[in-house]
């Protein structure tokens, strides 16, 4: 009997080490799969920061385009506008000078 109870705890022994290591292998597959994923999450943070960065300067940029432009928009419409105000007052010259030509012609 002593000898079946040695063979017992021998069995269980190899079944709790066996149990054991196989345990140490799943927990150093996760470990490095969270530390895999760290270093990758870090990276992503550095590269997201990174764009960020950009992207603001991108809009900044766009942003001061946007605004020359406005102002170049402006300045055109009002110089349209003083061309037509101009137009109509030269034809309104011209059309009085007809008038006055018409009339010299027919006297």
């Amino acid at each position: 009997p002593i000898g079946k109870v040695l063979e017992m705890l021998s069995g269980l022994q190899a079944k709790i080490l066996k149990e054991g290591e196989n345990a140490q292998k799943v927990y150093a597959e996760y470990a490095e799969w969270c530390e895999d994923r760290a270093r990758d999450l870090g990276h992503e943070i550095k590269t997201g920061k990174a764009e960020v960065q950009s992207l603001q300067a991108v809009i900044a940029e766009e942003t001061a385009t946007q605004e020359s432009l406005n102002t170049k928009v402006d300045e055109l419409a009002a110089g349209i506008a003083t061309d037509e105000a101009d137009l109509k007052a030269a034809t309104h010259i011209r059309e009085k000078e007809h008038e006055d030509f018409v009339a010299a012609e027919a006297e």
